[in-house]
């Protein structure tokens, strides 16, 4: 068998191994919202959305530990979250029982805002690291502690933003118990991180092989395979109307891939990771957070006219971003 070949069906079985795992976590998420009395919005944000970025969190530890490609990890981190608000458009398209944005609740304005200021941050991180501007205390850039604070203060802003808007719990149990719902959460868990670590790995292979850059295949393809649990998820929850659910994991997803690659600057031993990154990745950055920017537009005007029958306008804005996004990262690449 070629050498390419082995490496490209390695990366396909990896994939697969998460997209399975991503859609057992919308039941069992579903289940553990129900359970509990949590909103969907908020499961979707914290126990989805963290769950499903668990590949991205292992992949970017083992490329700047184990592979030692920091372009990887960031370049998965960051095309993650342009893949993931191109999934949300995606959504809006197979969405036809309503306007997505309409039945979507309000609140998602929140994890959305968050999101478009942490990847600006992270923008501007990388940028006045660069430029000699920002200092580090060891090994570690005083923006991942930025990052880190960002990102706590939205959690607990949201978190008391759910607490205050808190739905009273639904009356319909659901067919499995909360310790099956628990405990098919972890195991997902335990079998996205075991292929996250598989994942960057099998990256570098590919970019050898191919002869593209780790930042190329970082941000489409390893961002892509790693981003398989959240549109796993996402069309789990279209098809059962859980469209909070969906929305939330994809938003909250975001928040999450910022914060890590504040853990992966800190994990990065050879020093600042934003030193060690291509400029590329900037623009990555700065998609996402536009696209984000358009998320919150569209959650608060609610548009309910489809352009061409197929989406709102902001979808097929977000799909838009997302195509120039990755035809400008095959121009770097090549």
């Amino acid at each position: 068998m070629p050498a390419w070949l082995e490496v490209w069906l390695q990366f396909a079985l990896c994939v697969v191994v998460i997209g399975f795992a991503g859609v057992r976590l919308i039941r069992y998420g579903d289940a553990i919202a129900a359970w509990t009395g949590l909103s969907r919005s908020w499961v979707g944000v914290i126990l989805v959305g963290t769950v499903t970025s668990l590949p991205e969190l292992v992949t970017g530890l083992s490329a700047v530990t184990v592979a030692q490609s920091p372009n990887m990890a960031a370049g998965d981190v960051l095309g993650s979250c342009v893949f993931n608000l191109a999934i949300l458009a995606l959504a809006d398209v197979v969405y036809r029982r309503g306007a997505l944005y309409a039945v979507a609740s309000g609140g998602h304005i929140l994890s959305a805002g968050f999101g478009a200021i942490l990847l600006a941050m992270a923008a501007l991180v990388m940028l006045a690291s660069t430029q000699g501007f920002l200092p580090s205390a060891g090994h570690v850039s005083w923006g991942s502690l930025v990052l880190l604070a960002l990102y706590a203060l939205a959690m607990r802003t949201m978190y008391l933003a759910e607490q205050r808007n808190r739905p009273a719990a639904e009356a319909q149990r659901p067919a499995i118990s909360l310790k099956v719902a628990l405990t098919g959460y972890a195991l997902a868990a335990m079998v996205i991180v075991g292929s996250g670590i598989w994942l960057p790995l099998i990256g570098v292979e590919l970019a050898r092989i191919m002869g593209w850059s780790d930042s190329f295949v970082g941000t489409l393809f390893v961002a892509m395979a790693t981003s398989v649990p959240e549109l796993a998820t996402t069309w789990g929850a279209v098809r059962i109307g859980a469209i909070d659910l969906a929305v939330g994991n994809l938003l909250g997803s975001n928040l999450f891939d910022i914060l890590i690659l504040a853990i992966d600057d800190i994990a990065f031993r050879p020093g600042v990771l934003y030193l060690h990154v291509a400029p590329i990745h900037v623009l990555s950055a700065l998609c996402a957070c536009v696209m984000s920017g358009a998320v919150v537009v569209a959650l608060a005007y609610r548009p309910v006219s489809r352009v061409l029958h197929l989406g709102s306008w902001a979808s097929i804005a977000l799909l838009g971003l997302y195509l120039i996004n990755a035809l400008l990262q095959y121009s770097h690449g090549q």
